[in-house]
């Protein structure tokens, strides 16, 4: 097992076809440390983990960011991943502990434990509204569901391969995905060579627990292609909390909810889904904030 997860980009020499490769068995791994995940969620959060970070290092600029919302109506509810422009990611399931039995191929029952529902990409370009995309879930094994995305909200033929390996104690043995995109005037003639290759790979995350590197799989997927890699780096399970947000947070509460706090009296526990960081704030620390809040916006011209 590799002891940090990457990503590796690589395109036909022709310019028809984009692979984006992810290793991500420590993200993937460090995803189960923090939510206690059961098997078969380990399984899910681990592919929704490793898609958000494909799709998110196609993003342009360091200030985008990449929100991957699986909402199904299977036992794990709602999967939500967020991904930095660099697939730097965190996420989380609203019920880690989902457990299923093997389905009928023996595999872990991600599909059962998704269901049916949507998928929504929410695109962050650091500047007014967020572009959102939505799509059906097609399967709930959410390699499935990315492909038909890409097919019908960006009509860009795209395969999409995810693979997590969990063991009986539900860490993460390996993991990883790619997405394999055709390009606006691709040559037609590979795509028989692409999906013969394709199938040939059999299990990706077996693959990646044999210690098959990146460079050995990107050949096996484009063997008979002229392919260059155009650049290789390394990725991690990332978050973007931080005591000063979630305090700036609590200063913009409306009035019946500041109410509600200073009747408690007590101090304010806040924790983050992504992480489980816990931050504490005084009631005082609040409330002093809340009034400079205030003189800095009548300051201003601001009122009230």
């Amino acid at each position: 097992m590799n002891s940090g997860s990457s990503i590796t980009r690589a395109m036909t020499r022709d310019g028809s076809v984009r692979l984006v490769y992810a290793e991500t068995t420590s993200i993937v791994e460090r995803a189960h440390e923090i939510h206690k995940t059961a098997k078969t969620a380990t399984a899910a959060l681990g592919r929704c983990l490793t898609a958000a970070s494909l799709m998110g290092s196609l993003l342009k600029d360091k200030k985008e960011s990449l929100t991957l919302q699986i909402r199904g109506d299977g036992p794990i509810g709602t999967i939500l991943c967020v991904s930095d422009y660099m697939g730097n990611v965190r996420g989380y399931a609203e019920n880690p502990l989902a457990e299923l039995p093997p389905n009928a191929q023996g595999k872990l029952d991600v599909g059962g434990a998704v269901g049916r529902g949507s998928l929504a990409v929410i695109r962050d370009l650091g500047e007014g509204e967020p572009y959102v995309g939505l799509s059906p879930l097609v399967s709930g094994e959410i390699g499935d569901d990315i492909s038909q995305y890409y097919v019908t909200s960006e009509q860009t033929p795209t395969v999409c391969a995810l693979g997590v390996r969990a063991a009986t104690d539900c860490t993460c043995k390996a993991a990883g995905g790619f997405l394999l995109q055709m390009m606006p005037g691709a040559d037609e003639a590979l795509i028989p060579i692409l999906e013969r290759n394709v199938t040939a790979l059999g299990s990706l995350s077996l693959l990646i627990e044999n210690g098959r590197t990146a460079g050995e799989i990107l050949a096996m997927i484009f063997e008979g292609i002229e392919y260059d890699v155009f650049d290789a780096y390394a990725v991690e399970y990332r978050c973007a909390c931080s005591r000063e947000k979630y305090k700036n947070a609590l200063v913009s509460l409306g009035e019946e909810d500041m109410g509600e706090l200073e009747r408690a009296g007590t101090p304010v526990e806040t924790e983050c889904r992504f992480c489980g960081a816990k931050y504490v704030f005084p009631l005082t620390e609040i409330l002093s904030a809340r009034r400079e809040k205030r003189a800095a916006r009548k300051d201003n011209g601001e009122g009230e």
